[in-house]
């Protein structure tokens, strides 16, 4: 098929060039109406779900609002998770579903199930309402509306905010596109009746009586109309308020024949809501701003134009003293991250055709190739368009010219090299040239068609992927699977066509450069060539240890999800101390903001506080967003860097105390939040139940991990810590003033949040009408307490009279996910990669930190996308693999040689390795894509070479050495070119500093090292290769073939040894001496000791130091009074410190005594473990021994049965007993490996160990017992009494006097000198001498316990001694008699017994009769030694020994 489409391209040039044509039309056409963004978008498939509360704790919220949300949508189907942020005022649920499903389906789905949930939600709380459909991507265009300089004090925050959602924010709805414009800063301007509770108290008027007065006196309604002919008069009642006035003039009610006015009992007049964000601009002024938000799916360019057109018209209709200025746009980062991919192309394009010129020594030739260049990215461009795929740094990104013109490289050379075999000069006509072009063509037409397919193939796994990797990586496989596509269309139809047309007619002689070139390197190849065949099995040997070494490195390379792209601009996150207000982050920010201004390479500063109204990203109040917009990197005059003008900006911003910055980016920062809960590039989730336990236990990771290398400085989620203001009610108080509880709450909610009681309408705007107290009224507690609640009998009375009111912290954020409360510690990483990072923290942690039943570690953020991406490659890369190999297979017809060129692939990855670890890369997504890429040239070259070698042997060279340098010498110039055009393609990428290269540098390193090695591959060690798979072997005579088979040996021992791991043995006293080093409870014993020390420290406490300031003689008539300061010290009772520093000191004995009971008692668990241990492995060895008797005595039965010798009870009792026997050793095999894990958790070893390989020996009895009372145990309890006698000075201490002094100093009016004295005072015990008393007494029978506890224990301890040693004696007289004669008489029982049977003196039964008298005597054996020994370590244990 191929043979008829190269001769129809050659025959109808006219055609071709005229699809070639259409083809330039289609792709231009293509290239204007492919969306254009900087990266591709990654954002998961989610729907966010914002309720705003702002009367509710953040308890409350997550009762009342979150948890029956995520009840609700939990069964909706298609979810991947679920989390939630409730903090004060806010609930906010993100749901994340399968990528397959649709957005707005996803949407109606919740938007379902809130209409349930929403019945769940008390009424007046807060509706659910769903976000924006935008994406990470989503926020194109944000702007910041601010006066010009000198028109700073005309416009307030109110108007700017006004302007933003009147003329701005409306202006740009309905633009295509737009999903939302999130306003931000300002303050949004209410109607507000600000109530003055001093006078609503002498008019004896309620708040709830105002509320209801402004609902009742702002309203309109209409009577129909009346019919008065010719016409209809329409009925309308106009009540409405529409300014101030209106509202003052409303009346609450008659106090007898006067009505009393709002203006009577408040302040009406412009106020602002509750704010919980801010927008500050160059740290100067407290900003207005808007985010604009693009649809999900849209053009991000083509939307920022489309603002951009409708800005001039909305700058018109502002005040000409107020501007917009956009601050971050989006158009900036995607014209950078375009303009490197145009020069990466350009200069790639540039480098092939010079090379492709070079190697083929023709110009006309090199040109015909480089066509195929433009033509083959028109292709792609136009099946971009067809397949929605956009154009970004991905996309366009890794398209290398070099692999794209394979095709056409080969064809055009193959047509030269057969053009140059013609020995004729004269000049070939039309028809002649075409036939020729041709005959070369469809010679090499599989190489150049396969190699384009394998290519192809290649790339199919990266089109598997799904998630976060398949968003970032499929359009370029796309992209690069259309472009090689294209080519592949091109080798075939135009290429030939163009060869056949303007390849030079006429032959000459003439030496070219190239040929030049290439002659001198044949020279210097060939005798390196002809010293390989010398030395095949040593290079091919050589050649496998080290790919054995590049595993090994690559295994210890480390690894991260994909490089940072370089946005151009800083995002940084700035959090202050937990419960900061409003008021001080936005006065830190603004210092922020003006330290960093301070560099010349920064335009523009903003600093976005807390949440806006849309909470799309929701921040606490204490938290900033510092966007920092930088100037083009041509107007940089510092030399500074990217990075080190981040590490610079740091460093300043350190001088601010108690504040936490992280540097990051803006789109890489919204992409980590959204995707995955976090802004950080790692986050260590703890699940769990208790908030206060969680915020435990963080702090302790949060440690653990900035002890780790390359963990930048940790940020613990804050979940507790708010200070909250609690009133807590008292029920029974409340019924007494006939209340309820919702009377109470919402006075307090409206009086301190305000309470909307209508609108008030300005033409088209309208603003909220709100009751609450006057500033002055809610400035503290005491408002709180003092606040008038109105009673059933007309009165009022505060609030602290019906509640407790008390400063408290509260939780300040509960987040979820999958159902549970959890708490994350994020952290980015600096200076090492992500997975080495983590799988350090994970040791760490599995070492230092044990969570309690109930809590467990997840790891989130990049390295939970690097594991899923990992995992994906680890399936779709050996798929890939397979199915270059069966296309080779299909090829060449021959498994071997399938084979052969297979090893291209490995010995390619070589070089990919060392490449990466030469310029410092871990191993990213992004180089996994290169290695996919570098794999399809390897095998190339390889197709190339064998099909040489195969054509020389059908042309009848039958020397295989010939066949190999022949083959070899003729390819050597093809495999040369396509080697360095592919490598060199991706040069510009290799080595490109510019935006976006970040992502393309892992890539392109791999193809360029991984090539050099490969071509290695192609030129030696595969032609090696074929002679040895074609040569047969002799092991005799050839000590290479012993060398490469030795080596391979070596290599696979060497893998293999690092695999199997053995059972250690161990004997007694090495596990003891083991356990007393590494046992666990030695740590705690060490941490008791360090803590009882630092007590002793604490006993001589002296109390505070207290200073004052008293005003004397203070009256009417002398308002200043005589002011005195000083200082005033008290101390105890010497002898109390003596004594209590005694009481400490014994404390800290106990400590140390406690070490060795501590000893002796792990030196028996030990013990007894090991010699269990080791009485089941002498039992196994005797089940194995009964085992093989049984099963022997199982055949011999089965035979005579069937010779009829025996009856068939025989061999039913014999096979009962065997398969009884084979349950026996089971069994003991599961007890051995309950003993085995009791000894490795003594041991604190993570090894399976086992006893010495010998019988099982008899423990030696100490000879010579201890005295009791020197006994560790009793010692400790013997401490106890020393305690207790100590405690007893301490607390006479306590009965004697404290003594106190005070100094002071004062000025008297007219004296000169100061006056100054001073008084010392001493306190008695007078009233609480009983008490006193008591306590002694108290402590003395604590004294008198011990004692008594202390002689209990002796009598224990004796008599456990005395059951011992009874123990011992009467274990010993059994082993006597099992020693001298059971063992020797139970083994004759057995051989006379087996003998019998085989002879047939004796029948089945009588042989079971006397084997299981034979063996009840062993097993007794060992039961009794077992005993004995354990009574034995028992005993030694009560000696201390």
């Amino acid at each position: 098929m191929l043979d008829h489409i190269i001769k129809f391209s050659i025959k109808n040039k006219f055609v071709i060039g005229l699809m070639t044509l259409l083809l330039i039309i289609w792709g231009v056409w293509s290239a204007t109406k492919l969306p254009i963004d900087a990266v591709p978008d990654i954002t998961n498939n989610q729907v966010q779900i914002f309720t705003s509360c702002p009367t509710l704790a953040g308890q409350e919220v997550e009762q009342l609002v979150t948890f029956p949300i995520e009840q609700r949508i939990a069964t909706v189907p298609k979810i991947e998770e679920i989390r939630s942020i409730s903090r004060f005022g806010l609930s906010v649920i993100t749901v994340v579903f399968d990528e397959d499903v649709d957005i707005y389906f996803a949407r109606q789905l919740i938007g379902e199930r809130l209409n349930e949930a929403v019945d769940q939600i008390p009424q007046g709380i807060g509706k659910p309402e769903l976000a924006p459909v935008s994406t990470g991507l989503g926020e194109v265009y944000q702007y910041i509306i601010h006066p010009k300089k000198g028109s700073d004090k005309k416009y307030d925050a109110k108007d700017l905010r006004a302007m933003q959602d009147w003329i701005v924010a409306r202006q740009l709805y309905g633009t295509p596109g737009i999903a939302e414009v999130n306003s931000f800063g300002g303050e949004l301007k209410q109607y507000e009746v600000a109530v003055d509770p001093d006078r609503l108290k002498a008019m004896n008027i309620t708040i709830p009586e105002i509320f209801t007065a402004l609902e009742k006196n702002n309203q309109n309604t209409g009577g129909a109309y009346i019919d008065k002919k010719p016409n209809a008069y329409f009925i309308r009642g106009i009540g409405l308020a529409t300014s101030l006035d209106d509202v003052r003039n409303i009346a609450i009610r008659k106090s007898g024949s006067i009505p009393i006015y709002v203006k009577d009992v408040a302040d009406v007049r412009f106020g602002h809501a509750v704010r919980y964000g801010a927008l500050t601009y160059n740290g100067e002024v407290d900003a207005v701003g808007g985010v604009v938000m693009m649809l999900k799916g849209e053009n991000s360019n083509e939307v920022v134009n489309r603002v951009k057109e409708k800005l001039p018209t909305i700058q018109q209709s502002l005040p000409d003293d107020v501007i917009i200025e956009p601050y971050l746009d989006r158009t900036d980062l995607v014209g950078r991250a375009i303009s490197t991919v145009e020069k990466n192309l350009i200069e790639g394009a540039l480098i092939v055709i010079f090379v492709l010129v070079l190697f083929l020594g023709n110009l006309r030739a090199g040109l015909i190739v480089a066509s195929a260049i433009p033509l083959a990215l028109l292709f792609a461009l136009g099946l971009m368009n067809v397949f929605g795929v956009s154009a970004n740094l991905m996309s366009l990104g890794a398209i290398d010219f070099g692999l794209i013109v394979d095709g056409a490289v080969i064809v055009v050379e193959a047509t030269l090299h057969h053009l140059g075999l013609r020995k004729s000069t004269e000049k070939l006509t039309q028809a002649e040239m075409d036939h020729e072009v041709f005959e070369s063509a469809s010679k090499i037409r599989t190489s150049a068609a396969f190699g384009e397919i394998i290519i192809l193939i290649v790339y199919i796994p990266i089109l598997t992927l799904v998630g976060v990797e398949g968003k970032m990586f499929r359009p370029m496989a796309q992209t690069v699977g259309f472009a090689i596509f294209g080519a592949l269309i091109l080798s075939l139809t135009y290429i030939p066509m163009m060869c056949a047309l303007f390849l030079p007619k006429k032959h000459s002689d003439k030496k070219t450069f190239s040929d030049r070139m290439i002659a001198g390197l044949q020279r210097i190849y060939e005798p390196l060539l002809r010293k390989a065949f010398r030395f095949k099995y040593l290079i091919v040997s050589l050649t496998v240890a080290i790919f054995a070494l590049s595993v090994f490195c690559f295994k210890h390379m480390g690894g991260e999800f994909i490089p940072q792209l370089q946005e151009g601009d800083y995002a940084f996150h700035c959090i202050l101390p937990q419960g900061s207000s409003l008021s001080q982050s936005i006065e830190t920010s603004m210092q922020a903001s003006r330290i960093i201004k301070e560099f010349a390479e920064v335009k523009m500063v903003v600093g976005k506080t807390g949440a806006a109204e849309v909470p799309t990203d929701p921040m606490p109040p204490e938290a900033t967003d510092i966007m920092v917009v930088l100037k083009p990197r041509k107007e940089w005059k510092s030399g500074r860097s990217y990075e080190e003008l981040g590490a610079a900006i740091l460093e300043k911003l350190e001088i601010i105390p108690g504040v936490f910055f992280e540097k990051n980016q803006p789109i890489q920062m919204r992409f980590n939040e959204l995707m995955t809960g976090v802004r950080q590039d790692v986050a260590v989730k703890i699940f769990g139940e208790n908030i206060d336990s969680l915020a435990a236990y963080a702090t302790v990771v949060a440690a653990q991990i900035q002890s780790v290398e390359g963990a930048t400085s940790t940020q613990v989620e804050r979940v507790s810590g708010l200070p909250q203001i609690n009133i807590v009610y008292d029920r029974t108080r409340i019924a007494n003033y006939g209340l309820t509880i919702q009377d109470v709450n919402d006075v307090v909610s409206t009086a301190f949040a305000g309470r909307s009681t209508g609108q008030i309408y300005e033409n088209e705007r309208r603003f909220d009408l709100v009751v609450r107290l006057d500033t002055t009224h809610r400035n503290s507690i005491d408002d709180v307490r003092n606040l008038m609640i109105p009673t059933d009998t007309g009165t009022q009375i505060p609030l602290s009279q019906v509640a407790t009111i008390d400063y408290k912290l509260g939780p300040a954020q509960i987040s979820r996910e999958a159902g549970k409360r959890r708490i994350v510690i994020g952290f980015n990483v600096a200076g090492r990669d992500v997975q080495t990072v983590v799988k350090d923290i994970q040791q760490k942690l599995a070492a230092h930190v044990k969570l309690p039943a109930g809590y467990y570690f997840t790891y989130g953020g990049q390295f939970e996308n690097l594991q899923k991406a990992s995992s994906r490659l680890l399936i779709a890369v050996p798929v890939s693999l397979l199915l270059i190999f069966m296309l080779l297979y299909f090829t060449f017809h021959s498994f071997k040689q399938a084979m052969l060129i297979f090893t291209a692939i490995p010995m390619s990855a070589i070089g990919g390795v060392f490449a990466l670890m030469l310029r410092g890369m871990p191993f990213s997504i992004s180089a996994g894509i290169g290695f996919i890429a570098l794999f399809g040239v390897a095998v190339l070259n390889g197709i190339v070479l064998i099909g040489t070698f195969n054509q020389l042997k059908k042309e009848g060279v039958n020397d295989i050495f010939q066949r190999v340098k022949e083959g070899t010498l003729t390819r050597l110039r093809p495999v040369l070119m396509t080697a360095t055009v592919a490598s060199l393609g991706f040069l510009p990428m290799a080595i490109s500093t510019s935006a976006g290269a970040e992502v393309q540098k892992p890539l392109a390193t791999v193809v360029i090292g991984g090539l050099v090695t490969a071509t290695f591959l192609t030129l030696f060690v595969l032609p090696l290769l074929y002679i040895i798979f074609n040569s047969k072997w002799n092991m005799k005579r050839s000590s290479g073939a012993k060398t490469f088979v030795t080596v391979l040996i070596f290599l696979f021992m060497t893998l293999g040894s690092q695999v199997v791991i053995g059972q250690e043995r161990i004997s007694v006293a090495e596990a003891v001496e083991t356990a007393l080093k590494s046992n666990r409870q030695f740590q705690i014993n060490q941490a008791e000791i360090a803590g009882a020390g630092f007590n002793v420290k604490t006993a001589t406490e002296i109390p505070k130091t207290g200073i004052f300031a008293e005003n004397e003689d203070y009256r009417p008539s002398d308002k200043a009074g005589l002011l005195k300061i000083g200082v005033t010290q008290s101390i105890a009772w010497p002898g109390l410190y003596t004594a209590r520093k005694e009481y400490f000191k014994q404390q800290l004995k106990y400590a140390n005594l406690n070490t060795d009971v501590l000893k002796i008692a792990i030196t028996k668990d030990v013990r007894t473990a090991y010699f269990q241990l080791w009485y089941l492995q002498d039992r196994q060895k005797l089940y194995m021994e009964l085992d093989s008797i049984y099963t022997g005595m199982f055949k011999a039965t089965e035979l005579r049965f069937k010779t009829g010798d025996v009856a068939a009870l025989d061999k039913i009792a014999a096979e009962a007993k065997l398969k009884e026997l084979q349950a026996q050793l089971a069994q003991n095999k599961k007890d051995i490996v309950i003993q085995q894990q009791q000894l490795m958790m003594l041991l604190d070893r993570n090894v399976w160990m086992l006893p010495l390989d010998q019988s099982l020996v008899k423990i030696d009895v100490a000879s010579s017992p201890s005295e009791e009372l020197t006994h560790p145990l009793l010692v400790l309890q013997q401490q106890n009494v020393n305690i207790a006698s100590s405690n007893i000075s301490v607390q006479k201490n306590t009965n004697k006097p404290e003594f106190s002094g005070r100094f002071f100093s004062q000025r008297v009016w007219g004296a000169k000198d100061p006056l100054s004295g001073f008084s010392i005072s001493a306190s008695f015990p007078v009233f609480s001498l009983g008490a006193y008393k008591s306590k002694v007494k108290a402590a003395s029978a604590e004294m008198e316990v011990q004692q008594r506890k202390l002689e209990y224990d002796t009598q224990v301890f004796q008599t456990n001694k005395g059951n011992a040693l009874a123990e011992i004696d009467k274990h010993s007289a059994l082993l006597q008699f099992y020693e001298s004669s059971g063992l020797k008489q139970a083994d004759a029982i057995i051989k006379a017994a087996t003998l019998g049977y085989r002879t047939g003196e004796i029948n089945f039964a009588e042989l079971s009769q006397f084997l299981s008298q034979a063996i009840e005597i062993r097993q007794n054996y060992l039961e009794v030694l077992n005993q004995y020994n354990q009574s034995a370590i028992q005993y030694n244990y009560f000696n201390n020994k």
